[in-house]
């Protein structure tokens, strides 16, 4: 299978990218025919392969003009705008390039009506009558289907199945492979009260495993590794990554948790050390996720580096009370 890195990047106008929201409200299945459907099969194939917003802009940003040959019946002011008017919402310039799946999670998060885009109140000429679907509600219905709608999620016996592979490898393994960020997460997990078993990831059987075994090695990996991340609803197999749930961050401000880790612990990507160390070191340098895993400032909700941790006044309550209860279990 062709990764999805290696995939030419395909180019959407702003407004169609709506119109593939809109389809979802019009008809179940979404569009059946025409560049709609096209679209629809090609991020059902690879839902996070990049995709170019491209638009007639103007002035600086010419370099990427489509031209009008896309442009639907309502003429080409009302398209030029639509787009311009879109991009706005989504805070993006045109051109911009983002994965698939990010980029319809954040038309989702930021752009909840047609109106005033796709149509307005007032019409003043025959050339801003607006797209006729804009006030059928056709949109703001497919919007409530969400993101599964359009990329159909994990089924729950392909993540069951995962999970049992996952442990079983784990136990068998001369050394575990985590990604350095989660390391943290278990212990907030613990902290938390969460024990084996836990459907979406593989950390508490970790954390059971190196309490009876606390020599044991442990490899710091790239990516949301396998053998921890087998059974989460968030992670793409193909490409070893992390989707993170429902934000639109296409799992970038994971990787930079995992170099927050490594940075604050003085290691790097495969590094390997016996668990017990390894933990001793990051309660050490670790005495709290502030700064590491908590970013801190105000993050829109629609930022590419927007996260799930960190978002309370008091980040991660469950990390201070696991690192207590694990620095006397693997003393």
């Amino acid at each position: 299978m062709d990764s999805v890195q290696q995939l030419p990047t395909m180019v959407l106008r702003p407004y169609q990218a709506m119109c593939l929201v809109c389809a979802f409200g019009e008809h179940e299945a979404g569009p059946t025919d025409g560049p709609l459907a096209d679209a629809l099969a090609k991020i059902r194939e690879h839902p996070d392969r990049p995709v170019a917003l491209q638009c007639n802009a103007g002035d600086l940003y010419v370099y990427q003009h489509p031209g009008t040959n896309a442009d639907t019946p309502e003429g080409a002011e009302f398209n030029r705008k639509r787009d311009l008017d879109i991009l706005v919402k989504l805070d993006l310039a045109p051109g911009s390039v983002l994965p698939a799946r990010t980029l319809l999670k954040r038309l989702l998060l930021t752009v909840t009506t047609t109106a005033g885009i796709c149509g307005y109140d007032t019409v003043t000429g025959d050339a801003w009558r607006g797209c006729p679907k804009a006030k059928t509600g056709c949109y703001e219905k497919g919007r409530d289907k969400g993101i599964d709608a359009i990329i159909p999620p994990r089924t729950k016996p392909e993540m069951d199945r995962d999970k049992t592979k996952a442990v079983q490898a784990m136990e068998r393994a001369d050394a575990i492979t985590i990604r350095p960020h989660i390391l943290v997460c278990a212990v907030a997990q613990y902290g938390g009260g969460t024990r084996p078993p836990y459907p979406p990831d593989n950390l508490p059987e970790m954390l059971q495993l190196i309490l009876k075994k606390p020599d044991t090695p442990i490899t710091l990996a790239h990516g949301a590794d396998w053998m921890m991340c087998a059974p989460c609803p968030s992670r793409v197999d193909e490409l070893n990554g992390c989707i993170c749930g429902k934000i639109a961050s296409g799992g970038l401000y994971n990787e930079l948790k995992d170099l927050n880790v490594l940075q604050r612990l003085g290691l790097t990507y495969g590094t390997t050390m016996p668990a017990r160390k390894l933990y001793k070191l990051i309660f050490d340098r670790i005495p709290s996720v502030v700064g590491v895993c908590a970013f801190q400032g105000d993050i829109p909700a629609h930022s590419v580096w927007r996260d799930g941790c960190g978002v309370n006044p008091s980040p991660c309550p469950g990390y201070a009370k696991g690192r207590k209860q694990l620095l006397e279990l693997l003393s």
